[in-house]
């Protein structure tokens, strides 16, 4: 079966999706053994249900404190054993508890060349900058905004003519096949961290 991801979306699951069919291939190494959600009726719910894959929803608003959604988002994911957590466009920032179950065995991505352009409107903020190069990464989850260590990242071309929705679109392709690739390496050849770098491999 290999490695056992649980992926955790808030939307569409664009990216859920890429890592679903990259599963299919048994050379890959992993398979998705649940998807969750911080909110009902999202297109990644359907997707995962279409392949057969078990759900569960933890939506902030049923509970009293963001400390007891996070204990409830914990052991729900806990409940899949994972070997790695995969956050993808899951909106939510996670929770100490989270961290000290899931601490450097969960990802993210972002859309951007991390460290620049953190936080929610980071292709905005890199056309407004001016860049003529921006990208995406996939990096560990701490407790910061997009401040875990990296674990990879591609670049992205910004044409003259880009808007955000044009350039967000790019970056988008460009983080599925990151993504993919750097979690079949993540878990066909294991990884470490030291201090803020991270080697895929020994």
């Amino acid at each position: 079966m290999g490695a056992r991801l649980v992926v955790l979306a808030s939307g569409e699951g664009t990216n859920l999706q890429a890592l679903i069919d990259a599963c299919r291939d048994a050379a890959y190494g992993a398979q998705v053994v649940a998807v969750g959600a911080d909110r009902a009726g999202i297109n990644a719910l359907n997707r995962a249900t279409q392949a057969g894959i078990e759900t569960f929803t933890v939506c902030l608003k049923d509970h009293k404190t963001r400390e007891d959604w996070d204990l409830a988002l914990t052991r729900a994911t806990q409940a899949h054993a994972p070997d790695l957590v995969v956050l993808a466009g899951f909106m939510k920032l996670v929770g100490q508890t989270f961290l000290d179950a899931f601490g450097g065995r969960c990802v993210n991505t972002h859309p951007a060349l991390l460290p620049s352009f953190p936080g929610a409107h980071a292709v905005r903020d890199a056309l407004a900058h001016g860049v003529k190069v921006t990208g995406c990464t996939v990096l560990l989850v701490d407790e910061g905004v997009d401040a875990g260590p990296i674990v990879a990242q591609a670049s992205v071309q910004v044409n003259d003519d880009d808007d955000e929705p044009a350039l967000h679109e790019r970056i988008k392709v460009a983080e599925r096949a990151l993504l993919v690739q750097t979690v079949g390496r993540m878990v066909r050849d294991g990884w470490t961290v030291d201090g803020r770098k991270v080697r895929i491999g020994s």
